[in-house]
Order: C-alpha cells, then sequence, then structure tokens
C-alpha cells in the first residue's frame, strides 16, 4: 500500500511550537568581530613576520570570516534569551535558527524556532481509585525461603528405584523427524532436576517412572510461536536413562546456619534474618506497585501536548543506557541497528510523566528535604555490613546525592497523590506477588 506523502498543510500542527524574529545591528556585530581579531592578533604566526606583528589587515583575511560568524551566534544567542524573558516564555530543548529577509540593511534578520513546556492544568483525582496491595511475612514464607535454601545445598545420592519428580537425571537423547536425526538433536549426557523447568516439559517429565538403563521413545509437538526452528512440528525422541539421583537436604541447624553467615549457628538468628530479607524486598515490591499505580492513573488523568525536542533527547538517553547494558553483557549493539526511534514511545511516557512530577512538586512544594535525603539513605544503607560507608559515599558526591533525592521527590508526589484519590486494599498470594517482574 503507497502512503501519499503529507503535504505542509497536512502536518500535524505542534502546539507548542513558537517562532521569534530577531534582529540584530550589523554595527554590533562588527563592533564584536573587531574586538575579537584584536585579541587573537598577539597570537597569530606567519613566516617573515614576527610574532605578534602580523599586520591587521592579513589578520582579518585569515581569521575575518571565523571571528564574524562567531560574532553572529553570539548575538543571536544573547538576542534570543532577551526576546523569550520578554515574553515570559519557557523554552523547551534547543531553538533553531532561519535566516529572514530585513526590510533595513543595516540589521540582520533572523528566525528562531523553539518548543514551549506545556500549560498543565492539574486534574481532580479524587474519582480515581488506587488499589493497595495487602501482605506480610509470615512463617510459612520464612519457612518457603528456608527449603529453597535447603535445595540449594543439597547433594545428590544415587538410587535405584524409577525416577520421580525432584530427582536429578543424567540421560542421552536423540530427536529425529521423519526417521532423520535433525541438526543440533543429539544429547549426550545431560544432567537437569525434574521438575526445574530447565527443558521442555514433555521432554522433561519423559523420565519419570524410568530406571537407570531404560530407554523410551516418545512424541513432542513444539507449541505454535515459540521461538524455534521447530515451532508447530511433531519430533520423535529416544531417550535413555544412565543415572537417577535423589536430592539430600541439610537439616536446619547449627551447621547450616553457620554455612549462611550465622556465626554462633544459631538458627533463631537466622529465621529472623531471613523474615527482615524478606520484609525489606516486599516493601521494595509493594512500594513499586503503589508508585506504578499512582503513574499510571496520573498520566491517564492527564492530557497535554509534550515538546518533540524534550521526547528526542530522552529516547537518545535510552539508546546509549541500552547500548551500555548491551556492552556489558558481551553484545554487540552496533550490529542490532537499533535508533532513538525504538525508544519513542517509551521517551514520550517518561517526558509527560517527568513535567507532571515537575508540575505537581512546584505547585505544592514537594521537594526533598535534606531530613528525607537522609533518612532515606540511612535506611538503605542499614542493609549493608558498614552501613557509614554508604552514607558517605553518597554525600560525598552531589550527583549521587541528586540521583537519591529523584527518588524522594517521586515518593512525595506517589503520597500526594495517595491523600487525594481512593485506596482500596486487595489481598493477593504471597508467592504470585513476589514472582512478578519488578516493576
Amino acid at each position: 500500500m503507497e502512503v501519499a506523502e503529507q503535504t505542509p498543510a497536512q502536518q500535524p500542527v505542534n502546539p507548542l511550537e513558537r517562532s521569534l524574529t530577531l534582529e540584530i545591528p550589523v554595527s554590533e556585530v562588527e563592533k564584536e568581530a573587531e574586538k575579537r581579531l584584536k585579541r587573537i592578533a598577539p597570537t597569530v604566526k606567519m613566516p617573515g613576520f614576527r610574532p605578534g606583528k602580523v599586520p591587521m589587515r592579513l589578520v582579518k583575511q585569515m581569521y575575518g570570516n571565523e571571528t564574524w560568524a562567531e560574532a553572529v551566534s553570539e548575538a543571536i544567542e544573547r538576542s534570543f534569551n532577551e526576546s523569550v524573558a520578554r515574553e515570559g516564555l519557557r523554552v523547551a530543548g534547543n531553538f533553531r535558527i532561519e535566516p529572514a529577509e530585513s526590510a533595513d540593511s543595516a540589521m540582520l534578520a533572523f528566525t528562531a524556532k523553539f518548543e514551549i513546556y506545556p500549560e498543565i492544568e492539574l486534574a481532580d483525582l479524587s474519582e480515581h481509585t488506587v488499589e493497595r496491595v495487602n501482605l506480610e511475612v509470615t512463617d510459612a514464607e520464612v519457612d518457603k525461603t528456608l527449603e529453597r535454601l535447603r535445595k540449594q545445598r543439597a547433594t545428590w545420592r544415587e538410587v535405584e528405584r524409577p525416577a520421580q519428580e525432584g530427582d536429578r537425571v543424567t540421560v542421552s537423547y536423540v530427536a529425529r523427524k521423519d526417521g532423520e536425526e535433525v541438526e543440533n538433536g543429539r544429547i549426550e549426557n545431560h544432567a537437569f532436576e525434574i521438575g526445574a523447568g530447565t527443558l521442555l516439559e514433555p521432554i522433561e517429565k519423559a523420565p519419570i517412572g524410568m530406571r537407570a538403563g531404560e530407554t523410551k521413545t516418545f512424541e513432542v509437538t513444539f507449541p505454535e510461536g515459540e521461538e524455534s526452528k521447530f515451532a508447530g512440528q511433531t519430533l520423535q525422541f529416544e531417550l535413555t536413562v544412565h543415572k537417577v539421583e535423589e536430592p539430600e537436604l541439610p537439616g536446619v541447624d547449627a551447621d547450616f546456619a553457620r554455612a549462611l553467615g550465622i556465626e554462633d549457628g544459631d538458627v533463631r538468628k537466622l529465621r529472623d534474618e531471613i523474615r527482615a530479607s524478606l520484609e525489606r524486598e516486599l516493601k521494595q515490591r509493594l512500594d513499586a506497585d503503589l508508585k506504578k499505580q499512582v503513574f499510571d492513573l496520573l498520566l491517564a488523568a492527564h492530557e497535554f501536548a509534550v515538546p518533540g525536542a524534550l521526547v528526542e533527547l530522552e529516547a537518545e538517553q535510552l539508546l546509549e543506557r541500552a547500548k551500555r547494558d548491551l556492552q556489558m553483557r558481551g553484545f554487540d549493539a552496533n550490529q542490532l541497528k537499533l535508533s532513538p526511534a525504538f525508544f519513542e514511545e517509551e521517551a514520550r511516557r517518561r517526558v509527560r510523566l517527568g513535567l507532571l512530577i515537575g508540575e505537581i512538586v512546584k505547585r505544592h512544594e514537594l521537594n526533598a528535604s535534606p531530613e528525607q535525603v537522609r533518612a532515606f539513605i540511612e535506611e538503605m544503607a542499614a542493609e549493608y555490613e558498614r552501613p557509614q560507608e554508604v552514607v558517605d559515599w553518597y554525600h560525598a558526591d552531589r550527583q549521587r546525592l541528586a540521583t537519591i533525592e529523584a527518588v524522594v521527590i517521586e515518593d512525595n508526589v506517589v503520597q500526594w497523590v495517595l491523600e487525594r484519590v481512593r485506596v482500596t486494599e486487595k489481598t493477593v498470594d504471597f508467592d504470585e506477588f513476589m514472582a512478578q517482574k519488578p516493576v
């Protein structure tokens, strides 16, 4: 399908775009350019002349165009700043300059095009609802964590019985399609735990009921849409079990506690540390869930134009961050051919949210106080072995403190919103909530 090229009249109107005509006296530019030439003249070197003795006529020939351009650029910047200040405009991003016609030959004329920040009218939030998740850490959650820690430290003992859920099996298998072995379809002496979810379920569950030395043939249909060249196809598997092992879990005793960092082996201390760790993680998840709801609500409740220049800048920053993350993981980001356009939607959301938060903070004086920042850092530092070192590290750098201030400001905005909306509570399953991808 062909898409017709838009004419200027068809282009969407940007309500934030503004333009100003700037007129600059030629005499001012000439005067400034002359000053610049005089400043650099003593440093100009030319064969046949002593340093600093090059005639001004020759200096002007060499550097006249450069100093003129610099003088014009400085005059445009000054004139633009004076004009927007006089008009009371808040400029978003950079401005673009285009030459313009002037009726006066003694004046240089330019058109400055730019965007301004939107005027945001804060909405009434009283009819909106936020659901606060009601969860707490109980003995059951501590017990489950202890059980997971025991399984992580399990030893394996070979058995002669048939394999069952939770056992570790060592197998070999070959995959065929229509009787022909598929590429990379042969696996030798592969060990895995039944139920751990490391293989497709039909393959992982196949050894259940089999003893070491037994072979089994079965078919597996790969799900449609799966990231596999066999998606939607059926393959025949021939699997042989070589070894069956059952787990032996350590007891929850003093040795186990010492292995997990409790020096005196006190199991009660171990349970208390597990509980404290779970409570910290739960609080982080609950706060993040609440913050996401509040921010989504704010975005849904407010409609306003967003400066394209800010979106472009944010998309560029997201792109650079993604490239750094990929490089840290060993990928060549350049081969993926990522572009800022890929991040435009997220960038637009971030800019809208940032403008909203800024407006709320300004109108309701929700900036982070030094006391709030200090309390936040101290609470975070309490999780570390040497809390004071963490506190000192943040206070030693203004940029680090700024990152904490930004988080505290967001928390202030969340609290401000919660005081203005209906807040209901809902109870959810602890494991399901904690298993959700962090927001």
